[in-house]
């Protein structure tokens, strides 16, 4: 695909960034009763699996590896576009008319209290991005407010803009699709979908979308800093929710409270 775009002014990212979230999350919430029934459908066979996945404390959900292949069957058969077989690079990879789009899905198990560790406080107000899933380099603050207070400088492995042979360059961006699952009552509590900016839009955001991670060089993505595009007209968000248990108990609503109170109900201006 011929194109270039690398004189894209930095409102003119944001409007490719948010035109790209809302076709996704058009789509997803268009087939959000899919994405609920398949995650339940491990329920209809769970006597030929029971114990034999998820039974070792900290260990990987029995939430995770079902979620990413039901989201990711949907979204490859319908909307993604060519697929790219580059190595450094989010588990959906692929290039449309005028971009590079990564988008990475994650899924988070809350104990809803029940547990002394519960995961919930990875998925409410930041989440975990790797290197390879984003173009957003800055400068993180760790341990903030505290005597040894000190900062790192974070560099991720993706570029701002991706070169072809020719020299087009097309702009890269980033997506992310997180679900929460409860262990206790076995339901999806909330999914939506976020676009962390471009780096080029460091410039602008600086490291406000930055959070340091739980191990050295690690980085989260701090969105309770960045909620809407802020060089886009109206009050256009960077989360979206997709989905929303109507029924989640208050624990999980308190602990919810700033994607409810943000970005619940869904209204652009």
């Amino acid at each position: 695909m011929s194109f270039d775009n690398s004189n894209l002014s930095l409102p003119e990212i944001e409007a490719l960034e948010h035109k790209y979230l809302m076709k996704y999350w058009y789509f997803l919430k268009f087939v959000e009763d899919d994405i609920v029934r398949g995650m339940l459908s491990m329920e209809d066979i769970r006597d030929d699996w029971d114990g034999l996945y998820g039974n070792i404390e900290g260990g990987i959900s029995q939430f995770d590896v079902g979620s990413e292949r039901i989201v990711y069957a949907l979204l490859n058969g319908k909307i993604a576009g060519q697929p790219n077989s580059c190595p450094v690079s989010s588990d959906l990879f692929f290039e449309v008319e005028d971009a590079y789009i990564h988008i990475d899905l994650k899924s988070v198990t809350t104990s809803e209290g029940t547990t002394r560790q519960d995961n919930i406080g990875d998925f409410n107000t930041c989440i975990f991005v790797g290197e390879n899933q984003n173009s957003y380099a800055g400068t993180i603050l760790k341990n903030a407010g505290r005597p040894n207070e000190y900062t790192e400088e974070y560099h991720p492995n993706l570029p701002t803009y991706y070169s072809k042979p020719n020299g087009d360059k097309k702009i890269t961006l980033t997506y992310f699709v997180c679900l929460l699952n409860s262990s206790v009552t076995q339901s999806c509590e909330l999914i939506s979908i976020m676009c962390l900016p471009n780096g080029k839009l460091q410039e602008h955001y600086g490291s406000r979308p930055l959070k340091a991670g739980k191990n050295p060089g690690k980085a989260r993505y701090n969105f309770c800093e960045v909620p809407s595009f802020e060089l886009l007209e109206g009050n256009k968000k960077r989360v979206r929710i997709i989905h929303k248990n109507p029924n989640m108990s208050d624990y999980v609503r308190r602990k919810l409270s700033f994607y409810l109170n943000n970005f619940d109900p869904q209204i652009e201006e």
